[in-house]
């Protein structure tokens, strides 16, 4: 079961999640994902994707997160002992999203809502400082213009990792890592 984490005011829309919902689809698999719509609020956001978690079992789920879905990923993938793959994964994002507080709206026509100091302290509390490297696949490209790839290398250091020359943080090499993702999930 793979259960997609979308990205800072992204949506269960996302151009991957399709993507990869689509590659299932024609593989006859297209009931093992999901893409729920995350809240914005981080305890929210984590307690959506627990009671999602709760409906399979532990030992066939992959969680495959995009951003600050890698954050989330991450996080839940310690507490709960599931393998993850990180897509160009946010870091810290109680430091890095700090400049965006104030008034938001979602990508794909999703609500507005105001980032506050809330959001930062819910991400802090969630930050996991030493991780399981075998629990991860990292993808990263070298020319993601939002997060320093090197941050993610250095954090999951040791885990499966690809880094692709060039790209961009929606990671423009998605396409050619499907297999691979599938193959980590057990789904290959």
């Amino acid at each position: 079961m793979i259960i997609y984490l979308h990205g800072f005011n992204s949506s269960s829309r996302s151009g991957k999640a399709q993507l990869l919902k689509r590659y299932l689809d024609g593989q006859g698999k297209g009931a093992e994902f999901v893409c729920p719509q995350l809240p914005h609020l981080p305890d929210r956001a984590v307690a959506a994707l627990e009671a999602e978690m709760e409906r399979h079992s532990k030992e066939k789920i992959t969680l495959v997160g995009s951003s600050l879905g890698g954050f989330y990923a991450t996080w839940l993938a310690e507490e709960h002992s599931v393998r993850a793959v990180l897509i160009n994964p946010a870091i810290d994002p109680h430091v890095s999203l700090r400049a965006y507080v104030g008034p938001q709206r979602a990508f794909h026509g999703g609500e507005s809502y105001e980032l506050t100091e809330e959001h930062l302290r819910q991400w802090k509390d969630l930050f996991v400082n030493k991780v399981h490297p075998e629990h991860y696949l990292l993808l990263v490209e070298t020319g993601d213009e939002v997060l320093d790839y090197r941050a993610a290398v250095r954090k999951y250091r040791g885990a499966k990792r690809v880094v692709v020359q060039g790209g961009d943080h929606t990671l423009a090499s998605f396409p050619e890592q499907i297999p691979l993702i599938l193959e980590f999930a057990g789904m290959g």
